[in-house]
């Protein structure tokens, strides 16, 4: 304290004066700001000097995530919340006809998420997630085939064997208390290696496989990942001024590498296989195959100048695709699995509901899993739609405004370059449309259930033209390693198992410290 008074003691009278009148002017500023959604006749959810809403975003390194569900509950009856950011405007939306608006009728409005990209200083950022505009167009409709029923179907044997092999590992296991979110993500990387890669990694087999490890850097917890998260949340086109990166610069150059050989070695050995990279390989080495359901599309994307030349497709665009499938593909996947088992364990009655199904259903399959098989199984179906209400991957989608938005049914006018948020986790644990809903309940996914509640309120992949491209992919992988796994084990909670779970400070909801159950082997087999 004392050298606190001796070093403002000798500044300059002036200069603390200085210093007051800026701190002063600043405040007013921002309180003068803080009416700008009053203005517009928008609710204005009580920002406070100097973080607006995110306070605890910068100070206590909350999750932002989390944080949207929070004032989503707070903010009950209102259609639309403003919210303020240090020197950013946020706009919540609550009300499922505006967010049906966003992602679906008014899309050539919010096509973009908002992420500017710096594809020099990363490559790897050129990815369908991240893109928007007609780049992204153009890679949504060539990359569209990859995930059709046919495609499908030529990589379930994959899974299935996969499955198998996380069988015959967990046997190692029974009667123990394991983390299972760690074997399961081995399993969903052993999965996506081989369907993206043609890659036969062996995670299961070896934990410590090089490709398991760059997997869990990605998503690992680290300071430079929160440093990202929070400049790029508050203003993404500091985080590109500044070179930030969600990708560690040397998973980049691992990632970048490994796609470079294995097309180097396919294309010289003519090689061809029925996965995601023989896809990419063939848009890179055919640029003239244009797809004119692009230039055909009902949605008029503005442009920049950029934007607007041709999207050549490069190595490092093949690398970037190859990557995003990896990241979606392995984390969601067996995050999901994970919370599920959890929730099997705790609702004993439900595991036992969802094991009699998988049983009556393979023997009808001579006891194989089938791809057909997956659709007769209409209650496992039910308890991984429940599992995606309460433990959505992304807890909440973001778009950009790309022009000037008359909000239906209000005076108020959206700038360009204002960002909507819509509170997923919100929407799914909102009484009005899931009653009790903490309680884990697969029949509010029966017909009648579904029938009964708006549209838009379940959102666990997105919606409208950008739904996640590999909802179908990642719903199949989920569903055949809990098959192989309810077929032959059962999960029980153990002293280890936190109830309720603690959530970790990610992008992708995950549970803190991953999740210990116990994996007994089944007493009987009915099948």
């Amino acid at each position: 304290m004392d050298t606190m008074l001796n070093v403002l003691n000798s500044l300059p009278l002036q200069a603390l004066a200085l210093s007051a009148v800026v701190l002063i002017l600043a405040y007013f500023y921002k309180k003068s700001s803080y009416s700008y959604w009053t203005k517009l006749g928008i609710y204005n959810a009580n920002p406070t000097f100097p973080f607006g809403n995110f306070g605890n975003v910068i100070l206590k390194n909350t999750n932002t995530q989390l944080l949207f569900k929070k004032i989503y509950n707070e903010t009950e009856g209102h259609r639309l919340v403003g919210l303020h950011g240090f020197s950013t405007k946020f706009l919540l939306v609550r009300d499922t006809e505006l967010i049906k608006n966003i992602l679906l009728r008014d899309f050539d409005h919010f096509h973009s998420r908002g992420i500017k990209i710096n594809e020099k200083a990363e490559p790897l950022q050129m990815n369908l997630f991240f893109l928007s505009g007609t780049k992204w167009r153009h890679l949504r409709v060539k990359l569209t085939p990859t995930f059709t029923s046919g495609k499908m179907k030529m990589m379930f044997g994959t899974l299935v064997e996969c499955g198998k092999e996380l069988k015959s590992v967990l046997q190692e296991h029974a009667g123990e208390t394991i983390e299972v979110k760690d074997i399961l993500a081995r399993f969903t990387t052993d999965v996506i290696a081989s369907c993206a890669f043609g890659i036969q990694c062996n995670c299961l087999k070896n934990p410590d496989a090089e490709f398991r490890q760059w997997g869990r850097k990605i998503f690992s917890p680290s300071f430079r990942m929160t440093v990202f998260r929070i400049v790029n949340f508050f203003s993404s086109p500091l985080a590109r001024k500044l070179g930030l990166s969600f990708t560690p610069s040397d998973v980049s150059n691992y990632f970048r590498k490994m796609v470079n050989e294995t097309v180097e070695y396919r294309e010289n050995n003519n090689v061809q296989r029925n996965d995601f990279m023989q896809l990419l390989i063939q848009l890179k080495n055919n640029p003239q195959d244009q797809d004119n359901s692009v230039n055909g599309s009902r949605y008029k994307l503005e442009e920049n100048e950029e934007d607007e030349k041709s999207f050549e497709i490069t190595m490092d665009v093949v690398a970037a695709q190859a990557f995003v499938f990896f990241n979606a593909g392995f984390e969601t996947s067996s995050t999901t699995m994970t919370f599920c088992l959890y929730e099997l364990a705790v609702n004993t009655d439900i595991q036992e509901r969802v094991r009699e199904e998988i049983d009556a259903v393979l023997r009808k399959h001579d006891g194989n899993i089938t791809y057909e098989s997956l659709f007769e199984m209409e209650y496992l179906d039910k308890v991984v739609n429940e599992t995606l209400r309460k433990y959505p991957p992304v807890q909440n989608l973001f778009r950009e405004c790309a022009k000037p938005y008359k909000i239906p049914g209000t005076d108020a006018v959206l700038e360009k370059g204002m960002r909507v948020f819509i509170p997923v986790m919100g929407l799914h644990y909102d009484p009005k449309y899931y009653p009790e809903p903490e309680r884990f309940d697969p029949e509010r996914f029966s017909d009648r259930e579904k029938s009964r509640r708006p549209q838009y309120t379940y959102l666990p992949f997105g919606e409208g033209p950008r739904i996640c491209i590999g909802m179908r992919f990642g719903l199949m992988q989920t569903k055949v390693g809990l098959i192989s796994l309810l077929s032959s084990y059962v999960v029980h909670v153990s002293e280890k198992t936190p109830v309720p779970l603690v959530f970790d400070n990610t992008f992708i909801l995950a549970p803190k410290g991953g999740l210990h159950l116990k994996i007994t082997n089944r007493p009987d087999k009915r099948r």
